[in-house]
């Protein structure tokens, strides 16, 4: 078969190979320049630090396929993600732990000490939150939700912390130890050169072909046997029920000598501060030594046609524009939905290759006949 792909990212690649290995023929475009889609890494010329071009992306998953499956076409170097957090004036360590806790309350308490004095904080009227700002104050209680959440949560989503899922603030673990690993998955890394690199052997096979600076036309499907989109949802249908909203992120680039900030991810969570944190990419590679820095600080705003579309917005209150465009999906022939764009919904990169291999199953399920 010959098989259209619109995207040359995680989850196309993902697809895109498997096929070619069983003998298809696999036509990519992509729109961009480059292949890897958002986790586009790219070694800066002038300090050699390797640039992670759309913000941070470090590799964790309990997944023990997938983590298979990325260390087929990349070695994998130990990681683990230590993000600070600037709020009044001072630094502190994310997620919430005890160290934290101690360091914000000015006092030094024990782990069963600290759970119940957060316990005792929380806002146990909350049965059932329905959305972030219950489900921090259920958690946490209003001190530590308005140091770290409420301001940052503004300033990323536009939006009050009222109007969105309760299910986002269940991603950010609170810990009652001094453990401050970013994330508790099993495997944790970083590709030893870069997510493009990776996608690159991922996308290494005779019967790939890969067009950049090209987009793929809906028009153009009826030229395939099949074809898989990761492009946006509403942008297949020429946006025909209206926009779906996403947020989009702009960098200011920063360049300077040494070690500007000491870690790899500062988070700003005072709503007065523009930005929402700075990014220094020398320190998601430890095994590299550079003289010279690069930094990222990063501002979220609403997506605008020809901005880049980043994460999804979904509100508590549902989304019919959403529901219309699933209902359209579905009842495309000859057309399979694929990724966070393709499916709207944000996805982390163990997630999107997870996705990519359970939508390849099922595709080869419906067509082995």
């Amino acid at each position: 078969m010959h098989i259209g792909m619109a995207g040359a990212g995680l989850s196309c690649a993902v697809i895109g190979r498997s096929l070619a290995e069983s003998g298809h023929k696999i036509t990519m475009f992509e729109s961009r320049s480059h292949i890897a889609g958002n986790c586009h890494t790219e070694r800066d010329p002038k300090s050699g630090v390797m640039v992670h071009a759309y913000g941070p992306h470090i590799f964790h998953t309990n997944d023990d396929e997938v983590w298979e499956y990325v260390n087929q076409f990349m070695s994998f170097k130990p990681y683990v993600n230590r993000v600070k957090a600037t709020t009044k004036g001072k630094v502190f360590s994310l997620p919430i732990n005890l160290l934290t806790i101690n360091q914000f309350f000015g006092s030094t308490m024990s782990p069963k000490e600290a759970r119940e004095f957060i316990e005792e904080r929380a806002d146990t009227s909350i049965e059932e939150p329905q959305n972030f700002e219950e489900q921090a104050l259920k958690f946490i209680g209003p001190e530590l939700y308005e140091a770290f959440f409420l301001g940052y949560t503004r300033k990323q989503w536009g939006k009050e912390p009222t109007e969105i899922p309760a299910s986002i603030l269940k991603r950010l673990p609170v810990r009652f130890n001094y453990d401050d690993n970013y994330f508790a998955h099993r495997h944790q890394g970083m590709p030893e050169h870069g997510y493009t690199a990776m996608v690159e052997n991922i996308l290494n096979h005779p019967n790939i072909e890969v067009n950049l600076n090209t987009k793929l036309d809906p028009s153009d499907v009826e030229d395939y046997d099949h074809v898989f989109w990761s492009g946006p949802l509403d942008a297949y249908f020429k946006h025909r029920f209206g926009r779906l909203q996403y947020r989009t992120l702009d960098f200011e680039r920063i360049e300077k000598s040494g070690d500007a900030q000491g870690c790899a991810v500062m988070n700003y969570t005072d709503e007065d501060v523009p930005w929402t944190r700075i990014t220094e990419h020398k320190h998601f590679s430890p095994w590299e030594a550079h003289d010279e820095t690069v930094l990222f600080r990063e501002y979220s705003r609403s997506c605008e046609p020809d901005d880049i579309p980043y994460y999804p917005i979904h509100r508590t209150d549902g989304d019919t524009l959403l529901e219309q465009y699933q209902e359209a999906a579905a009842a495309e022939e000859g057309v399979t939905f694929i990724g966070r764009l393709g499916t709207y919904r944000y996805m982390d990169m163990d997630v999107t290759i997870r996705a990519a291999l359970d939508t390849l199953a099922e595709w080869r399920g419906a067509h082995s006949s």
